[in-house]
């Protein structure tokens, strides 16, 4: 049976010949038929397979399509990833720059040369325009260490230059050294070879952090030379250390005995003057030994220390009819509070020392310096300072310094004296503030005719205001460099000026009734 398709074909063929005249046989019509068949099917395969092809080509062109699409997906994920790498990579590298800097700073914190310095100079001057008598030290008491105010009252040139140089090891040790030079000068002149004192006040090595260290002793730092002792510290105010140790010798910071307890110990050699033992070509040297152990437990502070100087008992003082012998052991104390408040009042800082010493520990303050001390000398004395701001622009450092001392230098001598001072700050601008001090000593001294002294007793003060220029911050008392402008007055009671023929109360132009002095001072450290 013929596909539709086909009948449509064949009978268009018929009609299409007898329009032409034809009379085709049923044979013939059938051949036809045939071989247009043959034709048609012929055709729809090449359709077909066409068809095929066709469709694999879509499928081919979807397959590109998707592998496309894929591949730009790829593409913009790889371009991403790409980003986000260069992003990785510029901090990797930013970081490492920190690092570097970082390593750097540390490097530049921890090792090299450094240099360190302090220093004041100036000049002073009476309300007749002419040279004047001043110190921290000037009066009676000063020669047992009684202080008073400092600012308005030195016409010294004092200069500290401080070498350092420090080091860290790959495994970790530090080591650290130091050189001081000093020189302290009284001449307004340019040139004062003739007159200088300059001096090498320390040289010393420390090595810390001993990788073969353990316990106790793990973080610890040895030292060995001529130093300041780590841990002395001051009342800035009246220019007088709370605790000076100082000399040569070695010892040991830091030993740790837990989280809260760690002492320091140390050795230190100091020379006093000879003894003429009637031999000028034999005089024997003394030389003073110093033990101390300093203690901590949180702000506290318990330092102990032996003293030892052979011979030193051949050393004689004289005085009123009365000679004594010098020690040759001593021993001393002190306990001290390190606060990080105003006396627990208010933001500030303060601090608080009570030291106590027998023999040649009897010089509580320098530690060690005095070979004159008897056998039965003993000193106390309270030290104690604190800094805190009153309001924006007022800051105040009130400070108390009390001693009393017997059979210091021959039986039966007393030294009793107490100084209050109170520094004001007073801000203006940034650059510019008003320094105010007032000063009062009260003392009475008895030294038995030692070295020819009287006794006396009365009353000093001082009151100084002083202009003042600086850079740093202006609100923090201890920031410097400072130069600033003073006046001071200061009186004193009458019979002060009878203590001594040699010191400088009762000289020419010096005496009690009232003293004007002015000057120009500038003060730096770093």
């Amino acid at each position: 049976m013929m596909k539709p398709r086909y009948l449509a074909v064949a009978i268009g063929l018929i009609l299409s010949g007898a329009a032409q005249g034809a009379d085709p046989s049923a044979s013939a019509i059938e051949a036809r038929f045939d071989a247009l068949e043959k034709r048609l099917q012929l055709a729809e395969s090449r359709a077909a397979k066409a068809e095929a092809r066709a469709t694999d080509a879509e499928q081919q062109v979807k397959r590109l399509e998707t592998r496309t699409a894929s591949n730009e997906q790829k593409t913009l994920e790889v371009a991403k990833h790409a980003e986000s790498t260069e992003k990785q990579t510029a901090e990797v590298a930013k970081r490492t720059d920190v690092l570097a800097s970082n390593s750097k700073m540390k490097e530049s914190a921890d090792s090299g040369f450094e240099f360190h310095g302090y220093a004041r100079s100036g000049i002073i001057m009476n309300d007749s325009g002419t040279s004047t008598e001043s110190g921290p030290y000037v009066t009676p008491a000063g020669q047992t260490g009684g202080a008073v105010g400092r600012l308005g009252n030195e016409n010294n040139t004092y200069v500290e230059l401080n070498l350092e140089h420090k080091q860290q090891l790959a495994s970790g040790a530090t080591t650290r050294y130091k050189v001081m030079l000093a020189d302290g000068q009284r001449s307004y002149n340019d040139w004062t070879g003739e007159t200088s004192d300059l001096n090498v006040r320390q040289a010393f090595v420390e090595l810390g952090s001993l990788p073969t260290f353990g316990g106790a002793v793990k973080d610890s730092t040895l030292w060995a030379g001529k130093r300041f002792d780590r841990d002395n510290f001051d009342i800035h105010w009246l220019d007088s250390d709370v605790i000076f140790l100082a000399g040569t010798g070695g010892g040991i910071y830091d030993v740790k005995w837990n989280e809260n307890l760690k002492s320091n110990f140390s050795l230190y050699g100091r020379n006093f003057d000879d003894l003429d033992n009637g031999n000028n070509r034999d005089d024997t040297r003394i030389e003073n030994y110093i033990f101390t152990a300093n203690n901590y437990a949180g702000p506290f502070q318990w330092m102990v220390s032996g003293l030892r100087a052979k011979n030193n008992q051949d050393r004689e003082n004289s005085g009123n009819n009365v000679n004594s012998h010098a020690a040759d052991t001593g021993f001393h104390s002190m306990l001290a509070y390190h606060g990080d408040s105003f006396y627990g009042l208010r933001d500030g800082t303060s601090k608080t020392a009570l030291l106590y010493g027998h023999g040649l520990g009897a010089e509580v303050k320098t530690l060690g310096a005095d070979g004159h001390l008897t056998d039965d000398a003993s000193t106390l004395r309270l030290a104690t300072y604190g800094i805190t701001p009153l309001s924006k622009n007022w800051s105040i450092a009130p400070a108390i310094l009390a001693q009393q001392s017997k059979d210091r230098y021959v039986s039966g001598d007393d030294y009793k004296w107490l100084t209050f001072n109170t520094r004001l700050i007073q801000e203006i601008t940034e650059n510019f503030a008003l320094a105010y001090e007032g000063s009062y000593q009260y003392m009475d001294l008895d030294p038995q005719g030692y070295k020819d002294n009287n006794k006396v007793k009365g009353g000093f003060y001082k009151l100084t205001f002083a202009p003042t220029f600086k850079v740093g911050d202006i609100s923090d008392m201890l920031s410097r460099p400072e130069i600033r402008l003073f006046a001071s007055y200061m009186d004193w009671s009458k019979e002060l000026d009878n203590y001594s023929s040699s010191d400088a109360f009762g000289t020419d132009g010096f005496t009690s009734g009232g003293q004007w002095n002015f000057g120009i001072q500038m003060e730096t450290w770093f």
